[in-house]
């Protein structure tokens, strides 16, 4: 289940997207779930504050489909799961990208934004 804490933000809106965000949050560079949690907070201004029980099932669906792959780390004081893009998951997050371009014009001259 999707959920959002922020008052402010229809938990309907983000449910189609957040595939989208994730594999645009990694493009940057190889991440622990909790960062990309903190990544998608900071970047959306606390829009999206996601919980682990979204976040983590969504990465691993999107590692059951060859966009992510992971990896455990050693740190100091504990291992991480780091989830990454693959070859696929960039292609992926390229029409992703460039439907999310059409679509968002499309509301925007319709609503008059």
């Amino acid at each position: 289940m999707l959920c959002i804490e922020s008052p402010s933000m229809n938990n309907e809106i983000l449910k189609g997207h957040l595939d989208f965000l994730l594999l645009a949050v990694l493009a940057e560079g190889a991440a622990h779930g909790y960062a990309v949690i903190e990544v998608l907070r900071q970047r959306s201004n606390g829009q999206f504050d996601l919980p682990e029980g979204t976040i983590y099932p969504a990465l691993h669906r999107l590692e059951t489909q060859g966009l992510l792959k992971s990896q455990w780390i050693k740190t100091a004081s504990r291992r991480r799961r780091v989830y990454e893009l693959t070859a696929r998951g960039k292609q992926a997050l390229i029409k992703r990208q460039n439907e999310w371009k059409i679509f968002s014009t499309a509301v925007n001259a319709t609503a008059g934004i």
